[in-house]
């Protein structure tokens, strides 16, 4: 079918199609919220250019859309697509997000906006979790997920529009996405495109998309004053945490956007912004001050949307203050904030190919995400942003935009979902910035050790089955491996447990009460036994939140796990792999749990030198167990789970194993000659002499 006999003949505005009360989606009378709501829609920048839009699009097999934060591009833009009747022949508009949260939250104020239930007309889909039905014809999804829908529908035959939102954040997901669409783009000439971005990296785009027309939409409604420091900062948290008090004091009323790094940042700062602002007494108004981050659970996300505190009478008025990383820089708006701080920093995946180790390390951002946080002001009002960084460093130390993510992550799923939607000659894939060779080769050596990949670089079939898990190839090679070692329903509920955030509270103020009830689920070789005890114990106790409170346990991260769970379970039955278990009286029960997990991760394995220190297996990197490990002793050998770099080297998440399993397990890798430096080698020969002895005997 060609592109003019898709094209709806008349773009109607929302408004027309509602002029008689019934919601033409659902055909139920609108509500009086819709019409409040609508009322509200039509003050948006994207709004005065809705036939515009819709005739580009008509006109156009992809387009490229760069308009402000704040323009109202995420909500409504998708709207327009299903309003012109590209939905109308039963596919579906899908609307990708980088992040989980902002696909949540999106989804659920579109629903509101267009007066119909979240699950139904609108849905989202995000890992672990899929809220969509027969009637959805507009989805919001994470990146990531597309790309896995693509596996099973190479050709995304289930859309008609594909809008691709917050481009410039050039996550790993999206650009492989870019890639994928162009080849769709030639064989489904019935398939548009909308790329929108919230920066001006737009010429890019379209010289990528063969010059798809620009629409620029205007964004920010107010000037947005800023203001730099004169020195730069010793410690930009404690700097932070003053400038909040100051605003408070002496700005007037308006919200406080404060962008930190991370989680336990931002719960520190937050009790000392509460503590600081409670110490200046009656003479400033209440305070609410609000984190959010990704893990946060959906419910305390859901009170950044809070009004501010109402002031008492006779006192200054109440403030919100809203202390996030930066996914509040895009992907979510938070109306009535008027004071930005923006120290300069963010937490970005590195990953250093030579000594295969990936990091999550504090950057400083770049000039386009210092634009992004300025913007956050002046959203309802004349707004301040306060850089604590000087104005000569903005210009010469701040690169101008933020590194694409595929320049600097593992490439080791990437690479297996590539090879899995049929993509062999990777050097030639269309990607926008293309990764170091040197990555490239890391991650088809880790899929080639791992057996995904055989040695001419073909799936082998099971990276067939390992591709279909939305997991990191090694947690997927270890869930595969352990019907053999007959333990694939413990192995399920570790990899579930480390599939989601950790699930042991530490309070500040209660650490020996935590870490007494941590002990109780310790066990003897390591952390993922510790974690398969918690998983166990969660399930006796009949999933039950008061017992999680009680154990300093995280329900939250429990209840995930439990799901989880039960979709990789799915998964398993779909490939016939045998849910099965040692019996627990056997002396083989937690031997056999270790040995598939070193299965998955024989390559991520430290050997104890003399004098107590370890050394990783082949790059010699010397680490040191992280502190939060159950590990009472050093042994011999431990397999990790995550390399963490902070002031040290520390390896984190391990488990006891034994040297001859290394040989057993993965002769291949642990072929002598692959090993000209390794410190570990000695002992290595002497397992291999062992072995040949006992083969003899």
């Amino acid at each position: 079918m060609g592109d003019e006999e898709k094209t709806p003949k008349k773009a109607k505005t929302t408004a027309d199609d509602d002029d008689d009360g019934i919601n033409k989606h659902t055909g139920n009378a609108l509500s009086r919220r819709y019409y409040d709501i609508l009322e509200k829609r039509k003050t948006l920048p994207v709004w005065l250019q809705k036939r515009e839009f819709i005739e580009k699009l008509s006109q156009s097999q992809t387009m490229i859309l760069v308009g402000e934060t704040g323009s109202g591009k995420t909500t409504q833009v998708p709207q327009f697509v299903v309003d012109a009747g590209y939905t109308a022949d039963g596919k579906m508009c899908v609307c990708t997000q980088p992040r989980r949260v902002a696909a949540m939250s999106v989804a659920k104020r579109v629903a509101d906006e267009m007066d119909v239930n979240i699950g139904e007309e609108v849905g989202y889909s995000i890992r672990f979790e899929e809220t969509t039905g027969p009637k959805t014809m507009l989805k919001y999804a994470t990146d990531g997920m597309l790309l896995r829908e693509a596996m099973t529908d190479p050709l995304l035959s289930r859309y008609s529009v594909v809008v691709i939102d917050e481009a410039h954040e050039r996550t790993l997901a999206t650009d492989i996405l870019f890639g994928l669409l162009k080849e769709i783009l030639v064989k489904r000439k019935d398939l548009k495109c909308v790329v929108m971005s919230a920066t001006l990296e737009a010429e890019k785009f379209q010289g990528y998309f063969l010059d798809a027309p620009l629409m620029k939409v205007p964004g920010r409604m107010h000037p947005v004053e800023i203001f730099y420091t004169q020195e730069p900062e010793r410690d930009y948290l404690e700097s932070a945490i003053r400038t909040v008090t100051q605003i408070h004091q002496c700005e007037p009323p308006g919200d406080i956007l404060l962008f930190l790094t991370g989680e336990e940042e931002i719960e520190d700062a937050c009790g000392k912004i509460r503590r600081e602002i409670q110490n200046l007494g009656d003479e400033v108004g209440v305070v609410n001050v609000v984190p959010l981050y990704a893990t946060l659970p959906p419910a305390m996300q859901q009170k950044i949307f809070d009004k501010a505190p109402e002031g008492k009478p006779g006192k200054p008025a109440g403030r919100k203050i809203v202390v996030s990383t930066n996914i509040a820089e895009t992907s979510l708006t938070i109306d009535g904030i008027v004071y930005v701080i923006d120290p300069g920093f963010s937490k970005q995946k590195v990953f250093n190919p030579r000594i295969r180790v990936e990091s999550l390390l504090v950057s400083p951002i770049s000039r386009a995400s210092a634009q992004q946080r300025a913007g956050r002001a002046g959203r309802t009002q004349p707004g301040k942003c306060f850089r604590l960084y000087t104005e000569q460093s903005f210009k010469k130390d701040l690169q101008e935009q933020t590194y694409p993510e595929i320049l600097r992550s593992n490439l080791g799923s990437v690479v297996l979902q590539l090879k899995k939607l049929g993509i062999d000659d990777l050097v030639h894939f269309d990607f926008m910035d293309p990764p170091a060779p040197e990555t490239l080769m890391r991650a088809l050596e880790l899929l080639n050790y791992l057996g995904a990949l055989d040695d001419d670089g073909n799936l082998t079939t099971v990276g067939q089955v390992m591709a279909e898990y939305p997991l990191d190839p090694q947690l997927a090679k270890m869930l595969v491996t352990s019907c053999e070692f007959k333990c694939s329903n413990e192995v399920l509920s570790i990899v579930a447990m480390l599939s989601v955030p950790m699930c042991f509270i530490r309070p500040r103020d209660q650490a020996e009460q935590a870490d007494a009830a941590k002990a109780q689920f310790a066990h003897v070789d390591g952390d993922h036994l510790t974690l398969l005890n918690v998983y166990h114990a969660y399930k006796q106790a009949k999933d039950d939140p008061d017992w999680c409170w009680n154990n300093y346990i995280s329900h939250r991260a429990m209840k995930s796990a439990d799901n989880v769970r039960t979709q990789l379970v799915r998964i398993c039955q779909r490939f016939n792999l045998p849910l099965v278990s040692t019996d627990f009286a056997s002396r083989d029960y937690y031997p056999n749990i270790r040995k598939a997990i070193l299965s998955g991760y024989f390559m991520q394995v430290a050997h104890l030198e003399r004098g107590g220190r370890y050394l990783t297996v082949k790059d010699n990197q010397e680490v040191m167990l992280h502190p939060s490990t159950c590990l009472d002793r050093k042994p011999e050998w431990v397999v990790y789970n995550e390399f963490v770099l902070t002031s040290k080297n520390y390896i984190r998440t391990v488990t006891d194993v034994r040297g001859e399993w290394l040989i057993d397990l993965a002769p291949h890798y642990y072929d002598l000659s692959n090993f000209p430096m390794c410190s570990a080698k000695e002992v290595l020969k002497r397992y291999y002499h062992q072995r040949e002895r006992e083969s003899k005997k």
